[in-house]
Formats: C-alpha cells, sequence, structure tokens
C-alpha cells in the first residue's frame, strides 16, 4: 500500500498491527507543521498543545534551525567521535558559555543523558568524594521521571514503567518530593550519598511545581554534604518555564546539568550533559561515549535552536503569556464542576479536572479538544498538560483558552 495516499485509519491500523505497544496516542494523524500549528493528513490545523513533550519549543519545523540543519546535512553528517568534525568545538564553547558551564559531554536523548549524569555522579564519588567502590548511592524523588532504561526505572515509582523489567539497578534512594527535610533525614542516615537527582518541576507527574525555596534548600543541603545536586531539565529546561531553566527561579545552578529536548528545538535527537571541570574530568578517553553523540548535524543545529531562544525572546514570552493563560484558567476554575484547578510555570501548565464521576473524562476532554482544533494529552487519567510553542503569540493564546473554556463548557 501506498502509504502517502493512505487515510488516517489505515495508518493508525499500520501502527496497530506493525509498531509495539508504547503509548496511547490520540486518534489523530498528523502529517505537517508550522510554528505553533500541525496538520493532519485530511489538512485540519490545529494549535499544538503539547510540543512533543516540550520537545518544540521553538515552533514547528523553524526555518533558521532547518536551514541550519539542511546546511550542515548536506556537507557532513557523521564522522563518530573517532575524528573531530569542525562543528563540535564550536558547539561545546557555544553551550557552556551560554549555561555557564566549564565543560559539556554531547549525548543524543534524554534517557542517554540521565544515564551519563548518573555514571558521571558515581565515578565523581569514588575517585574525588572517596567513597567505596560500588557503594554510592543516588537520592532520588518519588513519582520522578526520567526515562525508560532498565537504570531509570529502577529507581522509578510508577507500577507501569517499573513492573516486570527487572531485576533492578541498585544505589538509589527515594525521597518525597517537594520535602526538604525528607532529603535532610537520608542524607543524616547514609554516609555513601553521592548525588541528589530532581526535576525542577516533575513533567510527568502532572506538572507539579514544588513550594518555593525547595530546590534552594536541597542544594544547600547537597553542599553541606559534598554531594552532586544534579537537575533534569529535560522538558523544563531551554525557556519553557519562564526562564531559561527552572532552577533559575531559585538561583540554583545545579552541579550537573542535563538537557534535550528543545535543544535541537525538537528536529533531531540532541541531549547534553554539563558540568564544572573538577566533575568532568573524572571521565577519560574511553570510558563513556556515543557513536552519534556530539555529530556535527546535532552541533550545528543545537547553536542555532539556542539562538532562536534568545534572539526572539522566547523565555519572557513563555513567562508572560504563562502568567495570562493561568490567570484565565484560575478564574474559570472557581465557576467550573468539572476544571479544579491549574498549576505550573511558563507556558508548561496542568489543568486538574474532576473525574469523579467519571473516569476517562480527562481523555474525553482531550478528544473534544482535538475536534475543536488543539491537541492536549492527559497524564495520570485526571490531569492534562498544557504546552504550546513558546512562540505562541498572545492573540493565539486567548484563541486557545476560549477553546479550551468552551470545550469543558460541554461536559459541565
Amino acid at each position: 500500500m501506498n502509504t502517502k495516499q493512505a487515510s488516517a485509519d489505515e495508518l493508525m491500523a499500520l501502527e496497530e498491527q506493525y509498531g509495539a505497544n508504547n503509548y496511547h496516542p490520540l486518534p489523530v494523524v498528523l502529517d505537517s507543521g508550522e510554528g505553533v500549528y500541525v496538520r493532519d493528513v485530511n489538512g485540519k490545523r490545529y494549535y499544538d498543545f503539547l510540543s512533543a513533550y516540550s520537545a518544540v519549543n521553538q515552533g514547528h519545523c523553524h526555518p533558521a534551525i532547518i536551514r541550519a540543519m539542511t546546511e550542515q546535512i548536506q556537507k557532513l553528517t557523521l564522522t563518530s567521535r573517532a575524528f573531530y568534525n569542525s562543528q563540535l568545538g564550536k558547539y561545546e564553547a557555544y553551550v557552556t558559555r551560554y549555561f555557564g558551564y566549564d565543560k559539556v559531554l554531547p549525548m543524543n536523548t534524554g534517557a542517554e543523558a540521565v544515564e551519563t549524569a548518573v555514571k558521571l555522579c558515581r565515578k565523581w564519588a569514588y575517585e574525588k568524594k572517596g567513597i567505596a567502590d560500588g557503594e554510592a548511592q543516588i537520592v532520588v524523588c518519588e513519582n520522578n521521571f526520567h526515562g525508560r532504561t532498565t537504570t531509570v526505572v529502577s529507581f522509578s515509582t510508577d507500577p507501569e514503567a517499573r513492573n516486570h523489567f527487572g531485576p533492578y539497578t541498585p544505589g538509589f534512594i527515594a525521597v518525597p518530593y517537594n520535602d526538604a527535610d525528607a532529603l535532610a533525614k537520608v542524607f543524616d542516615g547514609h554516609k555513601n550519598i553521592a548525588g541528589f537527582l530532581v526535576e525542577p518541576i516533575q513533567g510527568e507527574a502532572g506538572v507539579f511545581v514544588p513550594d518555593d525555596g525547595y530546590l534552594k534548600a536541597c542544594a544547600a543541603l547537597c553542599r553541606t554534604h559534598r554531594a552532586l545536586f544534579i537537575a533534569d531539565e529535560v522538558q523544563t529546561g531551554i525557556a519553557r518555564t519562564g526562564r531559561l531553566l527552572a532552577c533559575d527561579y531559585e538561583d540554583v545552578h545545579p552541579d550537573i546539568l542535563i538537557l534535550g529536548k528543545a535543544l535541537s528545538g525538537g528536529t533531531y535527537p540532541v541531549s547534553a550533559v554539563l558540568s564544572s571541570r573538577e566533575i568532568m574530568d573524572v571521565l577519560r578517553p574511553g570510558q563513556h561515549g556515543s557513536t552519534f553523540g556530539g555529530n556535527p548535524v546535532a552541533a550545528a543545529v543545537a547553536v542555532e535552536a539556542l539562538e532562536v531562544v534568545r534572539n526572539e525572546r522566547l523565555t519572557e514570552n513563555a513567562f508572560r503569556l504563562g502568567n495570562i493563560f493561568r490567570e484565565e484558567m484560575q478564574a474559570y476554575c472557581a465557576r467550573s464542576t468539572v476544571a479544579v484547578a491549574v498549576r505550573g510555570k511558563g507556558l508548561l501548565n496542568a489543568l486538574l479536572i474532576n473525574n469523579a464521576e467519571k473516569k476517562d473524562l480527562a481523555w474525553d476532554v482531550c478528544l473534544r479538544l482535538s475536534d475543536n482544533g488543539l491537541l492536549a494529552k492527559p497524564t495520570h487519567t485526571n490531569i492534562i498538560r498544557f504546552a504550546p510553542p513558546l512562540v505562541i503569540t498572545e492573540a493565539q493564546l486567548r484563541e486557545c483558552i476560549d477553546i479550551i473554556k468552551t470545550t469543558i463548557a460541554a461536559f459541565e
């Protein structure tokens, strides 16, 4: 069958027949995108309010990023790290200065970057802190989401992500999120803590925003106990929350910073681990690497993606429009029986749905939203995440707010 001429139903059937079960997508088959919009195979246009889980902060197919990518692809795509390439050094200098670090280790996916940070933290603990080999512990948070690898699901508390994937990797201690006292107790009770890995805002948990001061308190505990503060900003970083990094809200500079997703504007898998020279230099040639990590296409794309964020003032736009979105939705929630509350920072927000009478109500709302030209996705049954591309204008945002209000009103 010629898939270019296939219907939406035929294309979805192909995925059902030949693809493994891993996601539960909305029944929409997308074919193109530009800025804040995507179109399906039938030509219907939608506002994208998921942004590929915040990978498309710069908007779909941003012309500057596509141009940088196209030019580099036509010249050189991959050398592996067996050789130098003409783009990597320039990117490394650019990204470290951009975020205020000494060194970067380039990887491809967010999960790879998390794994890299775990390895880096452990090696630092053995060689710099003096923890006995094999005894290092890394503290994580309950309800975390850091990826899908075997190591990462080993410290997940989500049964769907974890169950029947053992045996699990040891060396992790889970504490409640948004509870610095719980972290302090772990430090007091364990002598081999190498680091603390945390999402500044828990995205997959439903945009759970911690109390003001939580990150600063945790970072201070890490300094006191000479452990590394590791921030997973794969989803929250690169302007999404109205700051370049979500940690910037509390002036916290992580010892290890993990980035991905919007580092490429959603055009290519690019991730990065940034740290100080003292920490990063525990890695020596041959001890960690990636065939594709740091390839010239990734390097060229990432530089342009970050240039777009700065030149188009996307951080400031996310901060201003996020305040408008929450103000409008809070006012609606005050009189709604379906929409309970809204929470978030910048343009990473979640709407809590009252599903007491119908468990799948949030899913039904998302289906109706798609009918009305807006794409969003529920998480944890009763939470709808709203995260449009950061290039969205105020007029577009207000149109989308009207769509959301009108859609929910039909379920009141």
